[in-house]
């Protein structure tokens, strides 16, 4: 068998490459509006030149944020650019990223609520506006790898348990989690980044994951252990244009949880599970280009700096309250963006600076290097909404030419409660978050990039199905605090 199809725009070629190496399945996977991929698989006799041009069906109201239970019927249309061998399967299994379509929009099927789209309709915008004519992205995705988690909750108990063979807890214990000695060799928090082994255990298996998400024609430059102990890792994805890092965001989560999985451990993207040890985030680079060009660098500004880079800063930070919501999207996110765990939860920016919310990496000295990282998205977002909700904000940055203020290159950590306070500050919850987005989303209906409905849909869900339940439910702490009251 060859090892892998042909990534080209040509469904024939595709077809016949599978024919021809004898693949027996297609697995077809899309994104729902909440940002978990979702699939459904076809024998191959099923895949002809009609499934990529007419799609095949689905049950689109039992897709979460998609539709109605009367209006239910939707196609899925697979890019053949997109396909690879799929590594989580023993049967050979080509894997295809889809649009998502609605038959009942009889002027092109696009789906107004698939997320792909929106960031396909995002790059569109982008070269209309004539600004630029790409735009790079760089995500930075954080994660846990445990050796176990187990979690419930009803009307008269909740808990959650995690173990991991590296977690500092277990430096007591006589027996290892597998039942032989316990070697110690545990990571103390906040000291994961990044020591050899032993103390880091999972070497192997991080290595495993970069190799197999490369399959996908995906290219990977590093990995290693980060600061939280028992197991938390990152793996480095390479810059890339926005829809395509939006469907590697996914296969990245994708095989990590996977081969966890095979592993006999458990990977988690949740920005917070452990209290009193460093979050998950997903800290987003990107800049502008036009004609091979980097628009955001200019040697003779601040940090090599050009003032349209500054400007699209400027939009970051005028409408991060709003971005929150689509970028920092569920409860347990604002557990992560509280001070003291180099959370960027200061709306400034800064050279080099990581407790700013925006900052400029000077590793080296280059056009192609000069980006800003945004750094308060974490890795429950939808990437194809993220993304997207991140260029707009910043090109209505360059378009009404928003000063970010003056730079703050200081540890913000260590300013007096004074200086503190002058600072602005990222939303406390994710109510906040979503009112902000509720009164603050004009920049993103621009060019039809997000419209209302999408908007209107994603706040309704996340207060009825997050907010509400989280907040309506005891915390275990609660107990401790007011049982004897």
């Amino acid at each position: 068998m060859a090892g892998q199809p042909p990534r080209s725009s040509k469904a024939g070629d595709l077809i016949a490459w599978c024919k021809e190496n004898e693949i027996k399945i297609i697995d077809l996977k899309f994104c729902d509006l909440l940002g978990t991929w979702q699939h459904f698989s076809i024998p191959l006799e099923e895949m002809n030149d009609d499934l990529f041009l007419k799609g095949t069906g689905f049950d689109g109201s039992s897709i979460r944020g998609f539709q109605s239970i009367h209006e239910s019927d939707m196609l899925i249309v697979p890019d053949p650019a997109t396909a690879a061998m799929d590594p989580c399967f023993s049967i050979p299994t080509v894997s295809l990223t889809c649009d998502v379509k609605d038959p009942a929009n009889s002027a092109n099927m696009d789906y107004a609520r698939d997320p792909r789209f929106i960031a396909k309709k995002a790059e569109a915008y982008l070269k209309k506006t004539r600004i630029a004519d790409v735009s790079y992205w760089g995500p930075e995705l954080e994660f846990f790898i445990f050796d176990s988690a187990r979690f419930d909750q009803d009307s008269h108990s909740a808990y959650h348990f995690i173990d991991s063979e590296e977690g500092a807890w277990n430096s007591g214990r006589e027996n290892s989690l597998d039942g032989g000695r316990n070697m110690a060799y545990k990571l103390r928090h906040k000291e994961g980044y990044f020591p050899v082994p032993p103390l880091d255990t999972q070497t192997d298996i991080r290595s495993e994951m970069i190799l197999k998400i490369a399959d996908f024609g995906i290219r990977m430059e590093k990995h290693h252990h980060e600061v939280a102990t028992a197991g938390q890792a990152e793996l480095g994805l390479r810059y890339d244009t926005l829809v395509r890092q939006g469907d590697h965001v996914l296969v990245y989560k994708y095989i990590v949880k996977n081969v966890a999985r095979a592993h006999g451990k458990v990977a988690t993207f949740m920005p917070k599970p452990l209290f009193g040890d460093n979050g998950s985030g997903m800290h987003v680079h990107q800049s502008l280009w036009k004609n091979g060009k980097n628009l955001f660098y200019n040697p003779e500004g601040y940090a090599g700096f050009s003032d349209m880079g500054l400007h699209y800063i400027g939009g970051l930070l005028r409408h991060a309250p709003a971005l929150l919501a689509l970028v920092a999207p569920t409860t347990n996110s604002y557990r992560r963006l509280v001070p003291g765990y180099e959370a960027p939860v200061n709306l400034v920016y800064s050279q080099r600076n990581r407790s700013a919310s925006a900052r400029i990496p000077m590793y080296f000295d280059t056009e192609e290097a000069r980006r800003v990282e945004f750094r308060c998205p974490d890795p429950t977002c939808n990437p194809y909404l993220a993304f997207s909700a991140m260029l707009m904000a910043g090109l209505d940055g360059v378009q009404n030419n928003i000063d970010p203020g003056e730079p703050m290159d200081v540890d913000l950590y260590d300013l007096s409660p004074a200086e503190a306070a002058k600072i602005k500050q990222v939303p406390g919850s994710l109510g906040e978050a979503l009112d902000a987005l509720e009164a603050d989303h004009d920049f993103l209906l621009k060019g039809g990039v997000f419209t209302e409905d999408v908007i209107e849909t994603w706040i309704k869900f996340k207060r009825e199905r997050e907010l509400d339940p989280v907040r309506l439910r005891p915390h275990p702490y609660e107990f401790y605090l007011y049982f004897d009251a």
